[in-house]
């Protein structure tokens, strides 16, 4: 997969996200390559641009064991429970070194998961693993 065409499928299932939740569930989103340890943002969309490079250590928080971890295949993912404010809720491998990470810098992924509509709106977030599982983001592409 390029990188067009993965963002075009980010932002899709960002927009079924938010209308199967009835509002915003990830106001940031990245995708982010990871090559010798060293991070580089391949596209940014959300409200702070500039602050997302300058506090990527810092928000990565919890999330930064299984960044790097060999266990998660392309197409897996994990939520942050208790991220709060800029602090990262997910990301997701979808390529060799390859990450999406999703954001919602105005709240805690307890707070959306404590809605029962989260449930649905998970579902286009897992549909997007498959799509990279079966097609990788490659990051030369």
């Amino acid at each position: 997969m390029t990188i067009d065409a993965a963002s075009q499928s980010i932002a899709a299932c960002t927009a079924q996200m938010n209308a199967r939740y009835g509002r915003v569930v990830f106001d940031e989103w990245a995708i982010l390559s990871l090559r010798d340890h060293k991070a580089r943002v391949l596209v940014y969309q959300g409200p702070r641009r500039e602050e997302f490079v300058a506090n990527f250590a810092a928000d990565l928080g919890s999330l930064r064991s299984g960044l790097l971890d060999p266990k998660y295949a392309v197409g897996d993912f994990e939520f942050a429970r208790h991220a709060v404010g800029t602090g990262f809720e997910a990301f997701m491998v979808i390529g060799p070194e390859v990450y999406l990470i999703c954001n919602n810098t105005q709240t805690t992924m307890d707070d959306i998961a404590a809605d029962p509509k989260w449930l649905n709106a998970q579902v286009p977030f897992a549909e997007l693993g498959e799509q990279f599982r079966a097609q990788p983001l490659m990051a030369g592409s």
